[in-house]
C-alpha cells in the first residue's frame, strides 16, 4: 500500500517568507553599496554603469543581480500592504481612521527620506573630516530615536512618543546649522531618491489596493490605465507626457514616480494570496494532519527551477541573448509547470498561485523587452518592470519552501530579523559602520588589503554580514525602526 505523505501544522502562520526576501533585498543592496568598484566584473554593477570607469550610459541595456535588489524590496513593500491595512480593518479601523494611517506613513517616510539626505557624510562634505564623521553618527543616534518603536514589554514603553518629540527638535536644531558644499543650508529638495520612491508607493500602493480589495479586476484595470499612461507621456509634447512630468510638490511628489506601482501592484496581488493563506484554519499538535501530495524531491526541483530561471534572466539579459533566454525561460517554465500540479494544502496551492502570477508577469516582462531598447533599470522600462517582479515570485516561493515546507526558518533567521527591520540596515553602513571604521583608521588599512577582484568582494560581504548581524541584534532587542 502506498504510503502518503503527511505533515502536521503546530504552530500559527506567519509570513516569514516575505520576512526573508524583503532581508534579502535589503542586504542585496547593502553588498552593492559596499563592493569595490573598478576591479569586479560588470555583472557586478548596474548594468548601466560597467567598470571601470561606472560612467552612467543610458542606452545601455541589460540586467544585473544589482539591478534586481530594489523593485524586489518594492515588491515587498506591495505584498505587505493588505497584510497592514486588512490588520487594521480587522481591528475596526474605519475608512476615515484607515487613510489617515496611510497618508501619517508616507509623511513619516517622507521626513525619513529629507533627513537622512542631510546626514549623510558625503553629501555634508564631499571629503568628509573627522567632524563629518561624527556628525554622520549622530545622525544616526537622531534617527534611531525618532523612529524607534520599543517592545510593548518594556518598562519605559510610554515615553516612546516623547523620545521620538525629543529627537525630532534635534534633528530640526542639526539640520538648521549645517552647512553643504554649495553654501547652502536645508532643503527640502535634498532628500533620498530611494525614500522617496518608497514614500510615493507607501501612499499610492495603499490606495489602489484600499480601493479595490474586493475587486482584483479593477486593480488589473488601473495598473492598465497606468500603462496606457506610462506610453503615451513618451510621445513628447502631448498633454500626457506634460501632465507626467508635472508636480505641485516636485521635492516629494511626481507624476513619473506611479510608473513603480507596476512592481507594487502586482505585489499587492501576492499579498492579498498570503493574506487568504494566512487566514485558513490552523491545526495543533493531535489534530487531524494535512495531507501533502508534493514530496521532498519535487520541491527540491521547484526550488532548482525557480533559481534556474532567474539565474538565467539575469545572464542572458545581461548577455543581450534575448531570444535565446526567452526560450530558455519559457522550457524551463513549462517543466516547472508541471511540478506545480494537483495541489492538496493550503500552503501548496499558494505556491502555485505564485507561480502562474510570476509566469504571467514574465511573459509580459520579455514581451516588453525589445520595447524601449531593451530592458533598462534607469530610465527604467517596463520590461524591467515585470521581470523583476517575476524574478521576485520565483524567489518568494524558494522562501516558502525553505520556511513553511522545509522548516529551515532558523537558518535563515539572519535574512528574516533584517526584513522586519529594514530601515536599520538601509542606514546603518554610511551612518554608522563607515563612520567607526573611518574614525578609528580601520578602513585605509583594509583598502590596502582588498585591491584584488575576489579580496574587494569578499571585503563587502564582510562589511554586510556585520551590519545584517548589527541589525539582527536590535530585532531580537525587538527595537524596530517604524513609519
Amino acid at each position: 500500500m502506498e504510503q502518503k505523505n503527511t505533515i502536521t501544522v503546530t504552530s500559527p502562520k506567519r509570513a516569514y517568507a516575505l520576512d526573508a526576501l524583503r532581508g534579502f533585498a535589503i542586504l542585496g543592496m547593502v553588498l552593492s553599496g559596499t563592493i569595490r568598484y573598478k576591479i569586479l566584473p560588470a555583472w557586478m554593477y548596474h548594468a548601466q554603469e560597467p567598470p571601470p570607469t561606472h560612467t552612467f550610459n543610458a542606452n545601455l541595456p541589460g540586467l544585473t543581480w544589482v539591478d534586481t535588489v530594489f523593485p524586489i524590496f518594492l515588491f515587498c513593500m506591495g505584498t505587505a500592504i493588505p497584510l497592514a491595512l486588512s490588520s487594521r480593518l480587522a481591528q475596526g479601523f474605519t475608512t476615515k481612521q484607515v487613510l489617515l494611517y496611510i497618508f501619517k506613513r508616507g509623511f513619516l517616510l517622507g521626513i525619513f527620506a529629507i533627513f537622512l539626505q542631510h546626514i549623510r557624510p558625503f553629501t555634508i562634505n564631499q571629503k568628509p573630516t573627522e567632524q563629518t564623521w561624527w556628525i554622520a553618527l549622530l545622525g544616526f543616534l537622531i534617527l534611531f530615536l525618532m523612529f524607534v518603536r520599543l517592545s510593548v514589554n518594556l518598562k519605559f514603553r510610554q515615553f516612546t512618543k516623547w523620545i521620538s518629540l525629543g529627537a525630532s527638535i534635534a534633528a530640526i536644531i542639526l539640520v538648521s546649522f549645517l552647512r553643504y558644499p554649495d553654501g547652502s543650508g536645508f532643503s527640502l529638495s535634498r532628500s533620498d531618491i530611494i525614500l522617496v520612491v518608497l514614500t510615493n508607493m507607501a501612499v499610492f500602493g495603499s490606495l489602489a489596493w484600499f480601493f479595490t480589495k474586493n475587486n482584483l479586476l479593477l486593480r488589473l484595470g488601473f495598473l492598465g490605465l497606468l500603462i496606457a499612461l506610462r506610453l503615451s507621456a513618451i510621445v513628447k509634447e502631448s498633454w500626457i507626457a506634460v501632465f507626467w512630468k508635472a508636480s505641485p510638490v516636485p521635492w516629494i511628489f511626481q507624476f513619473d514616480y506611479l510608473k513603480y506601482l507596476f512592481i507594487v501592484i502586482p505585489g499587492t496581488v501576492a499579498g492579498d494570496l498570503i493574506l487568504t493563506w494566512l487566514k485558513t484554519p490552523v491545526l495543533k499538535e493531535g489534530d487531524e494532519e494535512i495531507k501533502q501530495n508534493w514530496n521532498k524531491p519535487r520541491f527540491y526541483c521547484i526550488i532548482l527551477l525557480m533559481l534556474a530561471i532567474s539565474s538565467g534572466l539575469l545572464i542572458g539579459l545581461q548577455a543581450r541573448w534575448v531570444w535565446q533566454t526567452t526560450l530558455l525561460s519559457a522550457v524551463l517554465g513549462l517543466i516547472s509547470g508541471f511540478l506545480f500540479v494537483n495541489p492538496s494544502n493550503d500552503t501548496e496551492r499558494l505556491l502555485k498561485s505564485f507561480y502562474q502570477w510570476a509566469v504571467y508577469w514574465l511573459a509580459l516582462g520579455l514581451v516588453f523587452e525589445p520595447f524601449e531598447n531593451g530592458i533598462k533599470k534607469d530610465p527604467s522600462t517596463l520590461s524591467y518592470y515585470f521581470v523583476t517582479t517575476a524574478i521576485a515570485l520565483f524567489l518568494l516561493i524558494t522562501f516558502t519552501i525553505l520556511i513553511d515546507i522545509f522548516k529551515h526558518r532558523k537558518s535563515l533567521q539572519l535574512l528574516i530579523d533584517n526584513g522586519q527591520n529594514p530601515m536599520i540596515a538601509y542606514v546603518a553602513f554610511a551612518n554608522f559602520l563607515l563612520p567607526i571604521l573611518r574614525l578609528t583608521q580601520l578602513e585605509p588599512f583594509i583598502l590596502q588589503f582588498t585591491q584584488t577582484p575576489l579580496i574587494g568582494f569578499l571585503k563587502g560581504v564582510v562589511y554586510t554580514l556585520t551590519i545584517a548581524c548589527f541589525v539582527s541584534l536590535f530585532t531580537r532587542l525587538k527595537l524596530f525602526w517604524k513609519t
